[in-house]
Formats: structure tokens, C-alpha cells, sequence
């Protein structure tokens, strides 16, 4: 017991910034600092739903390495995930209505923008993660898309309990899941190749779709679908999240 009192008695800022074991026990691994010590971000910038009206903040590399924005582009507590927020009330880009906290993908060291096409080698993008938060009113958010030159292709957008996947306008597509329930993790993926995009629920195939686009990229994090237009409180507090557990892409 004196030993115990003994390390109890040492002050607090005087110890290294780890976890307090018994003695003779190996160190406690810190914890995650940023986003990019959960997920390899080498090849993404992040839009974030802050700054001025129409021009919202990028992050891109080599910033994107040790950045992070609570409570916006954070870790979880268990650095286990990756946290998206952006609620109602959030900067938009100037061709959406709608704000964003969204990975987009880049190439070669981070720095330039993916452009790729359907029709030209395969692509792909696999997502685990879970949505955590919906905005009030319209709860609606975008989760995961592939997006061309002009416009989105294909996303997965979860609307209250119910996940689509979409094509195009056509915002009901094809109905991946019924009964959603915040906080449940799930996969979903996209492959393009060979003029069509195929999308995945949980490893089962949801639908093939035909498509010849290019100037293609991938987007994962939290798009969410609503404003102080159409979601009250209009406020930080009224928001989407995202927590991504796990994000690759090849091609």
C-alpha cells in the first residue's frame, strides 16, 4: 500500500501522457491524435462545413496528415473510427444547398484531384461504418457516392430508417435496408468498371447499374441532406454524423 500511495501522490502533470499502469506493466499505446492515425488518408482532402458562406474549408495534403476538427473530423474515444459531423446550419460548397463534412478522393500524393471513368479499369471503394446522428425534420444523410465531372452518379443516403441507394435523380432507387437503427455498423461498396457501377450492402449485391461516366471520384463521410431551410432548430446542435470505422479504395 505504500507503494501505491507513493504514485498516487506524484502530480498528475508530472506523468507522460499515457495510461497509468500497475508496476513492472508495458506502457499503454497513446492514443490516436488525428483522423489519419485511424484511416489512410494519404490519397483524400476533407471538406469541412466551416468557413465562409459558399466556400467551405479543404483540407488537403500534407495538412490533412495531422489535422483534425472536433466535432466535425475527429476520432471516437476508442480510436476505432472516424467522426463526421456537419450540422444544418453548416457552410455550403456554392453548387449544394446542403452542408458536408466529406472525404473526397485524390491521387498520387494527396495533392491533385481523382478523375477517373466508368468505362476505363476498375475502381473501388469500400465503407464500414455507421450512421450515429440525424437532423431533425429531414433526417436524411448521404453516406458514401461516386460523383462525375457534373453531378453524383450513385449514393447511399439513409432517410430516417430506411437506406437507398440512388441513381442518378432518382433519389429512391433501389431500397437497400428497412428499419435502420442509429449506431449499427454496416459495409457498403461501390465497383465501376466495364460501363456499370455495382453496389453492395453488407457484401450483397443491391444493384448493377449502367453507366459511361468520367471525370469520376469517390466521397465517403457525411453529406447531410438538410438545412435551416427545412430543419429547426437552426443551429450546431441539429446535425448528421458519421462514424467510419474502415475506408479503402483501389483503381
Amino acid at each position: 500500500m505504500k507503494h501505491r500511495w507513493a504514485l498516487l501522490a506524484v502530480p498528475l502533470l508530472a506523468l507522460p501522457l499515457t495510461t497509468i499502469t500497475a508496476a513492472g506493466a508495458a506502457p499503454a499505446v497513446p492514443a490516436c491524435r488525428v483522423p489519419a492515425d485511424v484511416l489512410d488518408l494519404g490519397t483524400w482532402k476533407e471538406t469541412l462545413p466551416i468557413g465562409p458562406a459558399g466556400h467551405p474549408t479543404e483540407i488537403t495534403q500534407p495538412q490533412l496528415a495531422a489535422y483534425a476538427k472536433s466535432p466535425y473530423f475527429t476520432t471516437t474515444p476508442a480510436c476505432d473510427g472516424v467522426v463526421f459531423r456537419a450540422p444544418v446550419d453548416g457552410t455550403t460548397t456554392s453548387g449544394s444547398g446542403y452542408p458536408r463534412s466529406e472525404l473526397r478522393q485524390m491521387t498520387g500524393d494527396g495533392t491533385k484531384t481523382a478523375s477517373w471513368s466508368t468505362t476505363s479499369g476498375t475502381h473501388t471503394m469500400v465503407l464500414d461504418e455507421a450512421v450515429t446522428h440525424l437532423p431533425a425534420d429531414k433526417p436524411d444523410v448521404v453516406v458514401g457516392q461516386i460523383h462525375d465531372a457534373d453531378d453524383d452518379v450513385t449514393v447511399f443516403r439513409l432517410e430516417g430508417t430506411d437506406l437507398y441507394l440512388t441513381k442518378g435523380d432518382d433519389s429512391h432507387y433501389r431500397l437497400v435496408t428497412r428499419g435502420y437503427e442509429l449506431g449499427t455498423r454496416f459495409r457498403v461498396s461501390f465497383t465501376a468498371h466495364d460501363g456499370k457501377v455495382s453496389a453492395y450492402y453488407n457484401d450483397t449485391l443491391v444493384a448493377t447499374i449502367a453507366v459511361k461516366s468520367s471525370g469520376d471520384y469517390f466521397k465517403a463521410g457525411t453529406y447531410t441532406q438538410a438545412n435551416c431551410g427545412n430543419s429547426a432548430p437552426c443551429s450546431a446542435d441539429n446535425y448528421g454524423e458519421t462514424v467510419v470505422y474502415g475506408l479503402t479504395v483501389s483503381g
